[in-house]
């Protein structure tokens, strides 16, 4: 009987660990998307110039797509972070590509 507590209580952990796992990377792919750093916490610069009435955007973070699957596939996608240096790989088919129509 304490066996199969003991197993229950460690199944239970495991999963909970796995679901907080992917809950974070996908919180992170999110801020990384939305244009901030997840580790530093920077977000773009935006400038406004008076003169010409103007808004410039400097953004912290690059894209930059490693592995393209084709139409129907998935992107691996690198993000660089320019204030701290963060590199992070995922596969997201958020960003476009040529296939769409």
């Amino acid at each position: 009987m304490q066996n199969l507590f003991f197993l229950l209580i460690l199944f239970l952990i495991v999963i909970f660990s796995v679901l907080l796992y992917l809950k974070s990377k996908t919180s992170r792919l999110e801020k990384l998307l939305t244009g901030e750093c997840p580790s530093c916490g920077q977000k773009a610069k935006v400038f406004f110039d008076e003169k010409t009435k103007t808004t410039f955007k400097s953004e912290i973070i690059k894209s930059r797509t490693v592995q393209n699957h084709g139409c129907s596939g998935v992107n691996d996608v690198e993000f660089i972070c320019d204030s701290c240096g963060l590199k992070e790989v995922h596969s997201t088919n958020l960003l476009p590509t040529s296939c769409d129509s």
